[in-house]
């Protein structure tokens, strides 16, 4: 499976029809396309959105710095989109992406490995 740019009028009927919070904001889970693992959750805005459906790289929004980012421009742990979907409420936004290294800025594989016992 290997992304396909869609065309400018398909990106912005997306991002118009997405339902963004009012900081412009929504939250958007990468999920390893091969073993259905999550991988981690952050934030998109609708430039963040645009950028990832017309490159096929994943871009993300940071809150604490107020910018766009790309995924592993500093770190080189890239995320390539295989899928992009959204849910039934248009307020979560999933992407399947092939990562290249760990997901998580601490190094882990992936950002969900504080495990609560006895539940």
């Amino acid at each position: 499976m290997s992304w396909t740019v869609p065309e400018v009028g398909k990106i912005e009927e997306v991002v118009a029809a997405l339902a963004f919070n009012a900081d412009g904001l929504i939250p958007a889970i990468a999920q390893d396309a091969s073993s259905g693992q999550v991988l981690m959750l952050a934030w998109q805005n609708a430039e963040a959105v645009r950028r990832t459906l017309e490159s096929g790289d994943v871009w993300y929004f940071s809150r604490s710095r107020q910018a766009m980012w790309r995924k592993g421009a500093t770190s080189g742990n890239i995320q390539r989109l295989k899928s992009f979907v959204y849910d039934c409420d248009a307020d979560t936004v999933l992407m399947q992406i092939d990562q290249t290294g760990p997901a998580c800025h601490t190094g882990a594989p992936h950002c969900f490995f504080r495990k609560v016992s006895g539940v």
